[in-house]
């Protein structure tokens, strides 16, 4: 049960974006780019970094959601999700993609566990500057979501078909659309 009256029956973010509107626009433009923008990352691997800073803040409704937004844009899908969730350095993805994982996961502790070591790890596994700046600001951006999320107890569903749902709407219209007004999205 939410901490507040949302007057709404949307899960996690989804219902505290409807219950502030002004607040979810600036929100959703900063996923946008981050996660669905121009990169060198995919758009799975950048939803893989945010679900996984989730789950070490242990926010259900986020690494559920982002699990399965990384699962709908990874060729392997959510069994490699899963891998990778469980034992980042393990799991069969690129050794980059384990370099920025551990800079993600290091932000999560604390932006000053962020040590040079992991920066030269990443470069030398070919992260470029954009691409350890978005891993950055990917993971900090989830640690502010996951707080606001599990700070105002927000509803998580059960079910992974409704983030699957959510996944379809994410993946093919972006978290632009849901940063319009409820009554332009209904048109």
């Amino acid at each position: 049960m939410p901490h507040i009256s949302l007057n709404s029956d949307d899960p996690g973010i989804r219902g505290l974006f409807r219950f502030r509107p002004e607040t979810a626009r600036p929100l959703n433009q900063l996923a946008e780019v981050l996660l669905r923008g121009e990169s060198t990352l995919t758009r799975g691997e950048r939803e893989l970094i945010a679900a996984y800073v989730s789950g070490l803040n242990e926010c259900r409704f986020c690494c559920s959601s982002h699990s399965a937004f990384a699962a709908a844009q990874l060729p392997e899908g959510m069994e490699l999700v899963e891998q990778t969730l469980a034992d980042p350095a393990g799991a069969p993805i690129p050794e980059k993609i384990k370099a920025l994982l551990a800079i993600a996961g290091a932000v999560q502790r604390s932006g000053r566990a962020v040590t040079e070591d992991l920066i030269v790890d990443a470069r030398r596994e070919g992260a470029t500057d954009i691409e350890i700046h978005d891993t950055v600001l990917i993971a900090a951006a989830f640690c502010m979501f996951n707080r606001y999320v599990d700070g105002l107890g927000t509803f998580a569903p059960d079910d992974p078909a409704a983030y699957a749902a959510m996944a379809e709407v994410i993946v093919t219209a972006g978290y632009a659309r849901e940063a319009a007004p409820a009554e332009q999205q209904s048109r």
